[in-house]
């Protein structure tokens, strides 16, 4: 059955293109696509681009990936060249591929990294959700209390000439039991949650919705 299409988005801003994908994509395909559009980006000056998609259940592996962090091979695995580890993809997480051209928005790999995460914090907190940074762990964290903290969204880039690729996933509603055929980037003291998980009645378009308002105050140029 056909699904829905998400309600439209806001017209762009920041020059930068936004697409949504109606229905999952699968992976290789997706990265296909994504580098076509970086090389476009980088040689002939397309519009920058973040597609916000789902896959079908798959695992990933990051330029840093240990063979011991597969614990359960139950869907297909694909190596990545982001950085970063293990991780999962599936139905119920969004994932946002941003392609955006550093030449125009300051080489600065370490500062890109910080704005994603700084995106990622403020469109969670739209939907009522505290996410924080951890020293020495990558992705955004959720205090749970009693010293549990869990994970709900990971990130992961890679960047070629100056423009980006990959970027991150945000657990919306999957199925966390998904997550334990790996350990999840490399960190086995911590789980993972996700919008449902911690109670918070939130569809895909209000996280589209919300990644799309908190966009322009994380990556507008500053001076």
């Amino acid at each position: 059955m056909p699904q829905p299409s998400p309600a439209p988005l806001p017209a762009a801003d920041l020059g930068v293109e936004w697409r949504i994908a109606a229905r999952p994509v699968a992976y290789d395909p997706a990265v296909a696509e994504m580098d076509a559009r970086a090389a476009a980006i980088r040689d002939s000056g397309a519009p920058e681009l973040i597609w916000l998609l789902e896959h079908p259940p798959l695992y990933t592996a990051g330029t840093s990936a240990q063979p011991a962090d597969l614990l359960d091979a139950r869907f297909p695995v694909h190596r990545s060249g982001r950085g970063g580890q293990y991780t999962y993809h599936g139905p119920g997480q969004r994932v946002a591929y941003v392609m955006l051209d550093l030449t125009r928005r300051g080489q600065d790999i370490r500062d890109y990294v910080c704005r994603l995460e700084a995106w990622i914090i403020a469109a969670l907190a739209e939907l009522g959700v505290t996410g924080e940074r951890r020293a020495g762990r990558i992705g955004i964290w959720v205090a749970r209390g009693r010293g549990r903290e869990d994970k709900i969204a990971a990130l992961g880039v890679r960047v070629r000439r100056w423009v980006t690729m990959h970027g991150l996933a945000i657990n919306v509603a999957p199925d966390l039991a998904h997550f334990s055929g790996i350990v999840p980037c490399g960190v086995r003291e911590h789980g993972v949650t996700s919008l449902a998980d911690l109670g918070v009645a939130a569809t895909m378009a209000d996280l589209d919705t919300a990644l799309r308002r908190t966009f322009t105050p994380a990556f507008a140029k500053t001076t």
